[in-house]
């Protein structure tokens, strides 16, 4: 990570950006090898290793949120379109997303495997799912990058797969959105934590 920042620093640090501009503080080739060792080192149950990148850069991001956009014009209201419009192009006017899709097939595997624990291989690969997101939002928040996530799948799933040669069958779970910080985040608030969200038991001073 660079600036010497601690896990927990960068975890501490990480918030949603929504104003971002196509700004870069590292190249497109650290970027990829990020995103490489969050394939490689992100857990997965059963060792499924069942998640899927597909990093857009530059040309090919604008792309995707063009087509994210031609998909929803028909979908939204005319009165609303511009407001739409407006949002998805401040998407686009970031540096990179990565789509993140879930791989049917190993999952499926394993249901055959152990057909005890068949009934929990689809939440165990939702769970390996976001902790992938969530390490590459750390990640590039620790390089410098802001992000925010979104979900405009399954509207655009055949579209991105028909451009980037994806198998229909994987399922595209989110679009982590990240880019140069162009303004600040907004307020972050905290609930009680002891007693209301952390329970500790048996802890020695």
């Amino acid at each position: 990570m660079s600036n010497q920042k601690t896990f927990f620093d960068a975890v501490k640090e990480r918030r949603t950006y929504y104003q971002l501009n196509k700004e870069a503080p590292i190249s497109d080739k650290q970027i990829t090898d990020i995103a490489e060792k969050a394939v490689l080192h992100v857990p997965s149950s059963f060792n499924s290793q069942s998640t899927r990148l597909v990093v857009l850069l530059n040309k090919d991001h604008d792309t995707f949120w063009d087509y994210v956009l031609e998909v929803l014009k028909p979908l939204t209201p005319d009165e609303q379109f511009p407001q739409t419009k407006q949002k998805i192009n401040g998407f686009k006017g970031a540096k990179g997303t990565i789509l993140f899709y879930e791989d049917p097939e190993p999952v499926e595997n394993l249901r055959k495997s152990f057909p005890l624990y068949a009934h929990h291989f689809g939440d165990w690969s939702e769970h390996t799912n976001a902790m992938h997101q969530y390490a590459l939002w750390v990640a590039l928040e620790a390089e410098g990058f802001g992000a925010n996530l979104q979900h405009y799948n399954p509207i655009i799933d055949q579209k991105a797969a028909q451009h980037w040669n994806i198998p229909l069958g994987w399922k595209l779970r989110s679009q982590l959105v990240f880019g140069g910080r162009a303004g600040e985040p907004g307020e972050k608030k905290f609930q009680e934590t002891h007693g209301k969200r952390l329970f500790v038991h048996g802890a020695k001073e």
